[in-house]
């Protein structure tokens, strides 16, 4: 008899451990989210979802709070708003690294219903971005209407400058190349004697935001993205021509040419022609293991320059980059694939299932 009680009280035990512990498990998931499994219009963060949660945290770690006002399901500008901006590995890590990301669903009841009534947020709404204090006060003005990355990257620092935290090269990078497509962007080929060496050297120069070596009338030339507010096409070509990287000119309107006859002659320009990419982009990184590392067009240009100048690329690398680059290091019989040429959140995603 005392047997049969003791099983019974022992099973009894077990099944209560095991409700104890399933229910943890339902209450951690409730209190954050799970970038593998959560709905997409949050995007790849992890996020927290109540505020008095985010608020020990930002006590504890003194970063301010990035609140996310979100439809959940949402429409397509919701959805967007978490495959594009909130998805953009950079990004995530941003908002990972440097604040305490709370989720805050614009259409439910209870604890969601409450913060949005504090922030005089609407239910229902399109994707709104607070970064509040602890005491959750506004640290910089509230983020709507402006699904963009940029608009989002921008706020972001605007925030870390007011809390006088230093910005990471890799997030200075990013802001200068959202920036520049936002205003607009314009392109060049120049002709060379190595478009290795010439992307390497038209890569160091600011302003020029991607490269592409490869050949075009018959020529090894380099496919030159730039911001025109940060250098002309003239200055361009000046600093190319000191380098030794423009014994040619392909031009793309009236303008270039006027500028290429003047500096080159007449001889040496020509009109545009179809562009055929060098079968190793990106030279000095494709010989790399920094081949493997997801980046932006930005980073892959001024990366492929300091190794081709033997210099230390680390410091255009975010953290989890490095780490990335440290893991591949160890681990060479990985199956990834180049990512050069690839854009960064699809590529980042082929890295996912890597635990580094």
């Amino acid at each position: 008899m005392k047997s049969k009680i003791f099983k019974l009280a022992t099973i009894i035990f077990f099944v209560n451990l095991l409700f104890a512990f399933t229910k943890n498990n339902q209450r951690t998931t409730m209190l954050k989210t799970d970038n593998n499994k959560q709905p997409i219009e949050l995007g790849k963060v992890n996020w927290l979802r109540k505020m008095d949660l985010a608020i020990a945290e930002s006590t504890k770690t003194n970063k301010p709070i990035l609140i996310l006002f979100q439809e959940v399901p949402g429409c397509m500008t919701c959805q967007r708003y978490g495959t594009l901006t909130l998805s953009h590995p950079l990004i995530v890590e941003t908002i990972e690294s440097y604040f305490v990301p709370l989720a805050i669903y614009n259409n439910k009841k209870g604890q969601d219903a409450k913060v949005l009534k504090y922030y005089g947020e609407p239910a229902w709404n399109n994707p709104v971005v607070r970064i509040v204090n602890t005491d959750k006060s506004m640290l910089t003005n509230r983020l709507a209407a402006d699904y963009s990355p940029k608009g989002l990257v921008d706020n972001m620092i605007q925030a870390l400058n007011k809390k006088n935290i230093a910005i990471p090269i890799y997030l200075q990078l990013l802001q200068e190349e959202l920036q520049a497509k936002s205003n607009g962007t314009e392109k060049a080929t120049l002709a060379m004697h190595c478009f290795w060496e010439g992307e390497k050297e038209i890569g160091k120069l600011a302003g020029v935001l991607s490269t592409k070596a490869g050949f075009m009338g018959g020529k090894e030339v380099v496919q030159i993205e730039y911001d025109p507010l940060q250098i002309s096409y003239e200055n361009l070509l000046n600093k190319a021509q000191k380098a030794d990287c423009a014994s040619a000119a392909f031009i793309q309107n009236e303008n270039q040419k006027e500028i290429a006859i003047e500096l080159l002659g007449e001889k040496q320009v020509a009109n545009k022609k179809k562009f055929r990419l060098d079968k190793d982009p990106k030279y000095y990184l494709s010989k790399t293991i920094y081949q493997y590392i997801p980046m932006t067009e930005l980073q892959a240009a001024k990366i492929n320059a300091l190794i081709g100048d033997r210099q230390s690329a680390e410091k255009i690398l975010s953290k989890r980059q490095l780490d990335l680059f440290n893991y591949l290091q160890k681990n060479k019989q990985h199956q990834l694939k180049s990512a050069i040429g690839k854009d960064i959140v699809i590529a980042w995603a082929d890295v996912e299932q890597l635990k580094f």
